[in-house]
């Protein structure tokens, strides 16, 4: 591992160099997060926008020597709002998946949190076990999931027999299990775990192993971008990169997830 490190730290120093340059061609990058995704993304009591993505995206423009100005943008319309030239990036925890791929670009994952159950004390859910899909694990059941996700398309694609409730934000499909409208919700294991031990998961739990099949979870969380846009994609990997290698996102790791390796690498 220190081997490692003193590469990865050489390394950096070329990678500042370099980045340097992509930057040039970008004075100001206008970032949308979608502010409902608690700890990743998430709007405070005072209107601010907070989270693991938030202080990442802080970090990374740093790095990369640009100015960067985080805006909220409903998840539904997040990709057709960087279609549309309203911001230059999206870092929202978006799966890297071979569909969005058709539409936008991708900088390297920077985040991986696989999927997972969550419903009352007790409950015992086998959706994906041994590599497999067990189609009959949800018959009969109401799962709640955050609309226009790898989760709802891989709870669409394999549980005819489920009722599949969408809802806009993770936090409207939280309200509903602890109302008893549904009987469990998936989502980031990244999310779950911090609601599970707030107050108000209080008598829910993990209901299931953690998974995350790349057919419908992609290879990882990235930066989302335009297609044209390489140099910025450049410019972000390698700030990406250094922070990997100087231990910034390693801090940032351990301030909001300090039992989670966000980055394996």
């Amino acid at each position: 591992m220190k081997n490692w490190i003193k590469a990865a730290t050489a390394a950096a120093i070329g990678i500042a160099l370099s980045a340097s340059a992509a930057s040039a061609a970008w004075d100001k990058v206008v970032v949308a997060t979608e502010g409902a995704y608690p700890p990743f993304n998430f709007i405070d009591k005072d209107g601010n926008l907070q989270g693991f993505d938030v202080d990442f995206t802080k970090e990374l423009c740093k790095t990369a020597g640009v100015e960067c100005e985080i805006v909220a943008q409903d998840w539904d319309g997040i990709i057709p709002g960087l279609l549309a030239k309203k911001y230059d990036a999206i870092i929202a925890q978006m799966s890297i998946t071979e569909e969005r791929k058709r539409s936008i670009d991708f900088t390297n994952y920077y985040c991986i949190t696989p999927a997972v159950f969550v419903g009352k004390d007790g409950m015992k859910i086998e959706a994906y076990k041994d590599g497999k899909v067990m189609e009959h694990a949800l018959d009969g059941m109401v799962i709640g999931v955050q609309r226009s996700t790898t989760h709802a398309n891989f709870l669409e694609d394999n549980f005819p027999n489920a009722e599949i409730r969408m809802y806009d934000t993770q936090d409207n499909a939280l309200l509903d299990l602890t109302a008893g409208r549904i009987d469990a919700t998936l989502a980031d294991s990244g999310v779950l775990v911090k609601w599970v031990e707030s107050d108000a998961g209080k008598g829910y739990s993990f209901v299931s192993d953690t998974f995350a099949p790349a057919e419908w979870f992609g290879e990882g969380v990235g930066i989302g971008l335009r297609k044209e846009d390489q140099d910025l994609k450049e410019m972000f990997n390698k700030a990406l990169a250094e922070m990997l290698a100087n231990g910034s996102y390693e801090k940032l790791n351990k301030k909001y997830f300090p039992n989670i390796n966000l980055h394996p690498r």
